[in-house]
């Protein structure tokens, strides 16, 4: 079973959609012992960082998703994978959940101003390290990106990357631990066979 986090950040509709569509077990919570019996876990999320830490630690799962992190797959998506950073400068200092080393800093700061934010829409994503997640996809297929800050000093874990002025981490590895900066459920099929792989870890 996968068990997708819910703390009240995200539309989940279309993850779980794009989970059933593969067959696969999946259930929304917020309760302990669900997560806890899961094989696997997603964190979701949309919106600013700091509203979403303040609405984890309220859900009290800060240390549920610590402990489990270090015990089976765990996967981040969007704004859910910039949660795993150690800190966020969106909107002020925020720490994040330390699972994985680097920052989160505004893209507006790195790229040229001719180029929009938040950056949205298609990209291709490039292989930066083979993976076991990268079984099912081929290089330089095309993820859907919606985001205005980005991964940042985290070279050690980057497993894809897509260029948006600068190197954007789209996909990054610590342990069992994964984060995906773009959307999969939005990805049609690449971004299904990247939760495929995610679900045969």
């Amino acid at each position: 079973m996968i068990a997708v986090v819910d703390y009240g950040v995200g539309n989940l509709f279309s993850l779980l959609c794009s989970l059933r569509s593969l067959g696969l077990d999946c259930v929304v919570t917020n309760q302990k012992e669900v997560l806890k019996r899961a094989e696997r876990i997603i964190l979701p999320g949309v919106g600013a960082f700091g509203d979403a830490m303040e609405k984890l630690r309220e859900s009290g799962l800060v240390d549920t998703v610590k402990e489990l992190a270090a015990e089976k797959p765990l996967l981040g998506i969007c704004l859910g994978m910039q949660l795993l950073f150690d800190k966020s400068m969106e909107h002020g200092e925020h720490e994040g959940l330390g699972l994985i080393s680097g920052s989160v800093l505004p893209l507006a700061n790195d790229i040229a101003p001719t180029l929009k934010v938040p950056h949205m829409g298609w990209n291709k994503l490039e292989i930066f390290r083979d993976d076991p997640i990268f079984q099912h996809f081929q290089n330089g297929e095309w993820v859907y990106y919606v985001h205005s800050y980005y991964a940042t000093n985290c070279s050690d874990h980057m497993l894809g990357v897509s260029e948006y002025g600068v190197m954007v981490p789209g996909l990054v590895r610590s342990g069992r631990i994964y984060g995906m900066q773009f959307h999969p459920e939005k990805s049609g099929s690449a971004g299904l066979r990247l939760l495929k792989a995610f679900s045969e870890l």
